[in-house]
């Protein structure tokens, strides 16, 4: 088949073992971010199949309905950014391996980096070490506080274990049935959703988009956390309603860690969550280490050969038929 992948911005898979799986296609790789429908309908004229890197690029009706030759669409996890609806319509089946019982354990590593990058003012103390002014302030011990992880799945699970062993009181809130099983589970959720802000010393987002959790976090919960609490995001920007983080900065009362934001890639150098001291930021690195490339492609890559085998794995939208 003809398979195009999008958005590999370091060209990291062909170096990596799972990349052998393609070799009885014809591959193409993209190593830039394109938005322009236009532009990506001409390089995708002639895909069959198409790979993508997580939510890097959005799959709409208007494009499919300008790519004629596709018949797959192979990634791994959700997909909010993809118009399911619209690939029946066009033909094109969507394999996405849910990967269940098997948490990203590079956003597990990356929350807690966060956490400690925050706490000890890494990033800071390091540019004044380079700039020959040796320390710049006074840093904050973790041990002792309480990490309040809203969201009890599984990358939350890896925090909490990490965090727990570093000598935090780690307590959780989810949603209704999400507390049930932590404390089915013997974990300390919190009385109300009140206290969990406000006991928190660090709050961490582990939930996943969707249309009902879209700004579950609101001005008001952000209002409620301690002043100098954290903040921690490597989930979906959207989780927090639109500009409450930005504004609850401004005011200088509490910090935050991210490696989400609303428009990916943020090229916007005046964007206050870069600019103000307050804020820990990275560019969506949750996932992005060889480690986890090579685990989320094999899956990836195996759906291309199933599919190409005519016996598809992991789809979506079973109604549309293997080879179309």
């Amino acid at each position: 088949m003809n398979v195009h992948i999008l958005d590999d911005w370091f060209d990291t898979l062909r170096s990596l073992p799972c990349f052998d799986a393609l070799q009885s296609h014809d591959v193409t790789v993209w190593t830039d971010h394109e938005e322009d429908i236009d532009t990506l309908a001409a390089r995708l004229a002639d895909a069959e199949a198409l790979v993508l890197f997580r939510e890097r690029t959005a799959i709409t009706a208007p494009l499919l309905a300008r790519l004629p030759r596709l018949k797959l669409i192979s990634q791994r996890s959700v997909y909010p950014h993809i118009d399911v609806p619209a690939c029946t319509d066009h033909g094109v089946m969507l394999c996405s391996n849910q990967h269940a019982g098997t948490p990203s354990y590079a956003a597990a590593e990356l929350t807690l980096a966060l956490m400690l990058g925050s706490y000890r003012q890494i990033p800071a103390q390091t540019t004044s070490l380079k700039a020959g002014q040796w320390q710049m302030g006074v840093g904050r011990t973790l041990r002792g506080r309480t990490m309040g992880l809203y969201g009890y799945g599984r990358i939350a699970r890896a925090v909490a274990q990490t965090a727990a062993a570093m000598g935090m009181r780690v307590q959780w809130w989810a949603s209704d049935e999400g507390r049930a099983r932590a404390a089915a589970d013997g974990e300390s959720v919190a009385a109300s959703r009140g206290a969990f802000f406000s006991e928190s010393d660090v709050v961490s987002l582990h939930v996943r988009l969707k249309p009902t959790t879209r700004g579950i976090i609101t001005a008001e919960d952000l209002a409620q956390m301690q002043a100098r609490a954290l903040l921690i995001n490597t989930s979906r920007s959207g989780l927090i309603e639109t500009g409450a983080l930005e504004a609850e900065i401004e005011r200088g009362r509490i910090h935050a860690a991210v490696d989400v934001f609303d428009v990916e890639p943020l090229t916007d150098t005046a964007h206050p969550l870069l600019t103000h001291p307050n804020v820990l930021a990275t560019p969506h690195i949750g996932y992005v280490t060889e480690d986890e490339f090579e685990l989320q492609f094999t899956d990836i890559f195996e759906q291309v050969n199933a599919f190409a085998d005519g016996k598809p794995i992991h789809v979506i939208n079973p109604e549309v038929a293997p080879g179309g």
